[in-house]
């Protein structure tokens, strides 16, 4: 299954406060033991919410509303994709991540929907298309 591990916000993500060359050393070493297991299909970390936008729909034309973003607690700071067996499976990896002492955070797993997962809404077609879509993307990036 694949997950999407989401790396939530904190005050000092949001004021563009660096890790520690200490944490930057664990982490790298965290995701080297990731991807030795097989598990990172990506992960990046996000500036902060002033350097985005949020795009709004639903009441006529789309809006642009520019960062920063007030809610940081519902915010994310970066993100991990893993293919992993279980949801147990990603706890107890993310149980091992690398964490700078007395800094709270939160971190958010979520299965990711898989074709299966859509059922007969998800017809033979709209299912060829999302095969194509996904081989053409790949053979895209493999040639960068």
């Amino acid at each position: 299954m694949r997950v999407m591990v989401i790396v939530k916000a904190s005050q000092a993500s949001e004021a563009g406060v660096m890790p520690s060359t200490d944490l930057l050393t664990q982490m790298g070493n965290y995701n080297e033991e990731l991807v030795k297991a097989g598990l990172i299909l990506a992960g990046e970390g996000l500036h902060p919410s002033s350097k985005g936008v949020r795009v709004r729909f639903g009441q006529g034309q789309p809006k642009v509303i520019d960062g920063p973003f007030t809610e940081s607690k519902e915010l994310i700071a970066g993100f991990w994709l893993w293919q992993v067996k279980s949801m147990e499976e990603a706890v107890e990896w993310i149980k091992r991540m690398p964490q700078e002492a007395g800094f709270e955070q939160d971190i958010e797993i979520r299965p990711v929907f898989e074709a299966d997962d859509f059922g007969d809404v998800l017809t033979p077609e709209l299912r060829a298309q999302e095969e194509r879509l996904r081989a053409e993307s790949e053979a895209r990036l493999s040639a960068k």
